[in-house]
């Protein structure tokens, strides 16, 4: 058993691919929904993992939480613990361009930041957090076999999600970021320095540009292209 402040499990409980949700119930519905045996592997924290296979692979899903310091803390132990080798994002996104629409699926290619999550690495210049290149090109196969409305580009992992600022998200948008989220830079930099493999899949909950949005009970349960998608991108990547 391997306890750490945030995972208490043993050492094998975790699939090689670990799907991470923010949300704990979106873990808890994809554990029910697709894993077969699946397992409850940790809970501290309400945090709660599951481990199961799907299509015969070990995978497991494992909530983040909101924001970087949260995926920052979970991804980092489970690289660095847990013998975990590709971390996924799966979650919910506001876009920022009228291309983007709701219920779309935004691929992460890079992930811009308004966080300060970088320094600690003491670098000279300024770190470009960027997906695992296998990962993504069978993400995208994949959209591509479910017929899914997909986008690949940049996203922006922000520190805010009410900022006092009206109107930063103008100044992204004219840089082509696809939309806004909170988590995958940090995910990106953890895998980057872990030597590891991450990507963020985001099925677009709200837009920013035209006001249309879900529910908070359709981003728990529906979203399940995106699931799919990363299901079927960790076995084929096995």
């Amino acid at each position: 058993m391997i306890t750490t402040p945030h995972i208490n499990a043993e050492k094998d409980a975790f699939g090689k691919t670990v799907l991470m949700p923010g949300d704990p119930l979106r873990s808890k519905f994809i554990a029910e929904n697709y894993l077969e045996n699946a397992k409850l592997v940790n809970n501290i924290r309400g945090i709660q993992g599951y481990t199961g296979t799907y299509k015969g692979t070990k995978i497991s899903v494992m909530a983040s939480g909101m924001g970087m310091p949260t995926i920052g803390i979970y991804s980092y132990e489970l690289f660095n613990f847990f013998n975990v080798e590709n971390i996924m994002r799966i979650g919910s996104t506001g876009s920022i361009q009228e291309k983007v629409k709701v219920r779309d699926i935004v691929i992460g290619m890079g992930a811009c930041t308004n966080s300060n999550y970088a320094s600690q690495y003491q670098l000279t210049g300024t770190f470009a957090p960027i997906a695992s290149y296998p990962l993504m090109r069978e993400a995208i196969a994949q959209a591509e076999k479910a017929g899914a409305s997909y986008h690949v580009g940049n996203i922006l992992s922000s520190d805010t999600f009410y900022s006092d600022n009206k109107t930063e998200n103008e100044s992204w948008k004219k840089m082509g970021v696809l939309c806004i989220e909170m988590e995958a830079a940090a995910l990106y930099m953890n895998a980057a320095r872990c030597g590891k493999k991450a990507l963020a899949i985001l099925t677009v909950s709200d837009s920013l540009v035209t006001g249309e949005e879900t529910t908070a009970e359709e981003r728990q349960n529906s979203f399940t292209q995106m699931m799919e998608i990363a299901l079927n991108t960790a076995v084929a990547v096995d």
